[in-house]
């Protein structure tokens, strides 16, 4: 099996959590925190997306989905629309309360344009080398595998809060 059918599967799996997580949450399941530090859902979702979303762009020299796309605009977030969610504070994540339609709707426009990246990679497109700031240098394929533990680690953490705001008995639908 090429590598590319593994990563694929691989974004695959992220995409049917975070549908999972998403499907009929109201906006107070989406902002939901077990304590005032924690993150939300909405917050986990709009990160981890944001994060692929700039990882694939800039493998691809491409702009990214937020910026191209109406995305920054539909979202109206009081960031900077480089903005990626790294080293926000506990109130920059309250500041995400958009619906499960948008973070759906933006997390399956960056998932396509990754599936279709990946489409266009050979064996040998993954041994590239895309950053020497770091020892060993970086390849496309390893800054794929971060891309996709970081996002699965977010989409986990997503998971498990739907299931303590179901515990907490927050109205699930909107």
């Amino acid at each position: 099996m090429p590598s590319t059918e593994i990563l694929t599967d691989a974004f695959d799996r992220i995409q049917k959590v975070v549908h999972s997580v998403l499907k009929d949450a109201s906006v107070e399941v989406l902002t939901f925190r077990p304590d005032p530090g924690a993150n939300t859902i909405a917050w986990l979702v709009w990160h981890l997306t944001r994060v692929q979303d700039a990882q694939i762009a800039d493998l691809m020299g491409a702009e990214q989905v937020w910026t191209a796309g109406t995305w920054v605009e539909r979202f109206d977030l009081p960031f900077d629309p480089a903005a990626t969610g790294y080293g926000q504070s506990t109130d920059d994540v309250g500041e995400v309360r958009t619906g499960a339609t948008l973070l759906v709707g933006y997390f399956d426009a960056v998932h396509e344009r990754t599936i279709a990246y990946l489409d266009t990679l050979t064996e040998e497109d993954l041994r590239r080398i895309v950053d020497t700031s770091w020892n060993p240098p970086v390849t496309l394929l390893v800054r794929l595998v971060s891309t996709l533990a970081d996002d699965l680690q977010h989409a986990g953490q997503a998971s498990y809060l739907r299931g303590l705001a179901a515990r907490a008995q927050i109205s699930p639908t909107t």
